[in-house]
């Protein structure tokens, strides 16, 4: 019998990795509160619900993907109390982006009703939720790690043990600072080269041989026209949104603050991001790699 899946949260990336547990043989029953997200993955073969308390019901594992620590917290413990409604034999799988303090708070509360939790926020963007190769940072003992490792071989390909409960997410913001960093590097040498007359796809290729060589450089360059099927060469549509990416900062800054940790540089990307942001709104909604247009 196929093991059965709740999964709470529908949005770009939870949506392709509730399709790509159907399509490794688990019986899914998601949850959103968009009618829109539960159709489209209600026609990849998953079941739904209106009711996040009858999803969890019987549930072997619960997958959550939300937007933020405190609607986690709410979902989970505050305001709809899911965690009372969960069975003791499952494990919850929480792959939101959020603080470490949100993390061990929900599975303290877990603990307490003698439920298993990790923290398992992602990285790889939508493409690689899409395509199931999604890299999973996990916090939580090695026992629940190894029983969670089964569905997140479903959804990815590189499944890290960081340590306790929280660790996933230190782990998660730690990669996404550096990650704002480099783009913005990257983004400014390569406008230093336009401005000085090369061409950019010349000039990343001298990059990706050299010791400039990055992620957003190798993967995700900024520049359109430089790769193909990347959101720089989309208009800056899908991708990362600059709005998430300054979320991510915002949690930075303040796990920073939590440890007493200096982050000159992260602070300065989260500044550059904003400044940028604040010159036209709408760019909260485009991907984070338009950083370019700053330097232009």
């Amino acid at each position: 019998m196929a093991q059965k899946v709740a999964f709470i949260g529908l949005g770009n990336m939870g949506g392709p990795m509730a399709i790509n547990l159907v399509k490794k043989g688990f019986a899914v029953t998601a949850f959103d509160l968009s009618a829109p997200a539960l159709e489209k993955v209600k026609a990849e073969g998953c079941n739904t619900t209106s009711n996040p308390h009858e999803a969890v019901k019987d549930a072997d594992f619960v997958v959550t993907m939300l937007p933020s620590g405190p609607i986690v917290e709410a979902v989970m413990i505050d305001d709809q109390k899911l965690l009372d409604s969960i069975p003791v034999t499952a494990l919850v799988i929480d792959c939101s982006t959020v603080a470490p303090q949100n993390s061990r708070r929900v599975a303290k509360a877990a603990s307490e009703r003698n439920i298993h939790f990790i923290d398992a926020p992602v990285s790889g963007g939508t493409a690689a939720a899409a395509a199931g190769t999604l890299a999973f940072m996990c916090g939580g003992s090695g026992e629940d790690f190894e029983r969670g490792k089964v569905v997140l071989q479903a959804m990815g390909v590189n499944i890290f043990h960081a340590g306790d409960h929280g660790a996933g997410s230190v782990a998660k913001i730690c990669n996404n600072m550096l990650l704002a960093i480099h783009m913005a590097g990257t983004a400014e040498a390569l406008q230093m080269g336009i401005n000085n007359g090369l061409d950019p796809k010349v000039l990343s290729e001298i990059m990706l041989k050299s010791s400039g060589c990055n992620w957003s450089l190798e993967k995700y360059n900024p520049v359109p026209g430089v790769m193909e099927n990347v959101p720089a060469s989309k208009d800056y549509q899908g991708g990362f949104m600059l709005n998430l990416m300054l979320k991510d900062l915002g949690l930075a800054m303040d796990t920073a603050k939590y440890s007493e940790s200096a982050v000159p540089m992260g602070s300065m990307a989260q500044s550059l991001y904003y400044m940028f942001k604040h010159g036209d709104s709408e760019r909260g909604g485009q991907d984070f790699s338009q950083i370019l247009k700053l330097f232009q």
